[in-house]
């Protein structure tokens, strides 16, 4: 029996065509493969991406929204794609191709590779690993829902990889795929304390990379060991405390968003050969200070960590400066997809359409990022006026 091939480019086109650089989105979006049957197909996958990516761009989150903006612009996007008839989706058939016709693991790979491949970007040797659940495909009365565990680059701005985690295991064997399928040579990952895990730290300098982790309770005896060497020693009156010339403390103090914070670490080799932990070259304690100052309270908080950098690659200051930008995920990132592109309010229930609209939201939030837009609202406002830019960010090599 013959085997029906969709084809991966828009055959609906005009004489004269279009152009699109080599090395643009939209060629990464040509390259996929269509999982759908060739017969019967109305519209090309690549150019249903397009329409996908340019809503969202233009302000558009659900599938709903997305079909009537393409419909109320079928004359410049026909225009611009060079289709000779420009058929509008009904959001039904948005979710079915989303859902069924890509493959997500693939997509979220090439998108990973464009982003990685484009001038000035990979150069960012931070990776923070951390996941979030889609709220709105949580079914009614139960507790799990899409959960997923994402690679991001904090300093550039985008989306390394992205990995779901299913119902039957938590974020550690996740973050193990997801670690092995990216080249980690020259990076350091940073992970809260549920990935601070020996076979992760195994594999993460296996594959040339580095990690610098926080430690609790998950981990006793590492825990117990580095809190006995950062612990006051006793001292009998008369004699001088025990000196640590090993210990390194260097202290930051920033004022912001109504607070003052004092950020304290102290870090330590002296575990390298006696901590259990794979590849562990430094020890750290991190104290956070904060004042208030509505109100004039204080807070302390207390953490201990390690790392497999040694003091020659990292300084108390380097490690400091890691720590703290590890939660630069949580407001570059995860903010912006539930606040600003309403992720959690996403209910797509057919196949992997969540999961999928997830990755092109990360993708939409990198296309801003790349070309200089630090407050997403205000370039989502502007897109929408402006087609003609925004098909450039798809079109055009950055």
């Amino acid at each position: 029996m013959a085997k029906y091939i969709p084809l991966a480019f828009e055959s609906n086109l005009r004489d004269e065509g279009f152009i699109f650089d080599v090395g643009s989105l939209f060629e990464v979006f040509a390259g996929l493969h269509d999982g759908r049957d060739v017969r019967g197909l109305r519209y090309a996958l690549t150019t249903i991406l397009v329409f996908v990516v340019l809503a969202k761009l233009a302000g558009m989150d659900s599938l709903r929204a997305i079909a009537q903006w393409t419909k109320a612009h079928r004359a410049e996007l026909g225009l611009w794609l060079g289709l000779a008839q420009v058929r509008c989706p009904h959001a039904t058939t948005l979710s079915r191709i989303l859902g069924k016709a890509i493959d997500v693991s693939e997509f979220e790979r090439v998108v990973g590779t464009f982003f990685a491949h484009l001038p000035k970007y990979g150069a960012d040797v931070h990776l923070i690993l951390d996941g979030k659940t889609l709220r709105g495909t949580i079914p009614v009365g139960r507790t799990h829902g899409v959960h997923l565990l994402a690679g991001y680059v904090p300093n550039e701005g985008w989306v390394w990889l992205q990995v779901e985690v299913t119902h039957v295991e938590n974020e550690i064997p996740a973050a193990l795929r997801l670690v092995q399928s990216l080249d980690l040579r020259g990076k350091i990952v940073t992970g809260d304390a549920l990935l601070a895990q020996r076979t992760l730290s195994s594999e993460i300098v296996k594959r040339k990379g580095d990690y610098v982790w926080l430690i609790k309770d998950n981990q006793p005896e590492t825990l117990a060991a580095i809190q006995e060497l950062f612990a006051p020693e006793p001292c009998v009156p008369g004699f001088s405390p025990a000196s640590h010339d090993d210990f390194q403390t260097v202290e930051t103090i920033t004022k912001g968003h109504g607070r003052i914070e004092k950020r304290v670490i102290t870090v330590s080799a002296a575990l390298q050969e006696w901590v259990n932990w794979p590849y562990a070259a430094q020890v750290f304690k991190l104290e956070r200070h904060t004042h208030r100052l509505c109100d004039g309270k204080r807070t302390y908080e207390l953490r201990y960590g390690l790392t497999s950098l040694t003091a020659q690659d990292a300084s108390p200051q380097r490690l400091l400066a890691l720590l703290r930008g590890h939660w630069q995920i949580e407001n570059g990132l995860h903010y912006r997809r539930d606040e600003t592109l309403k992720e959690d309010r996403c209910t797509l229930r057919f196949g992997h359409a969540a999961q999928l609209m997830a990755a092109v939201n990360n993708l939409v939030l990198g296309l801003l990022r790349r070309v200089g837009w630090t407050k997403i609202p205000d370039a989502r406002r502007h897109y929408a006026t402006h087609l003609a830019e925004s098909t450039q960010l798809v079109f055009q090599r950055l």
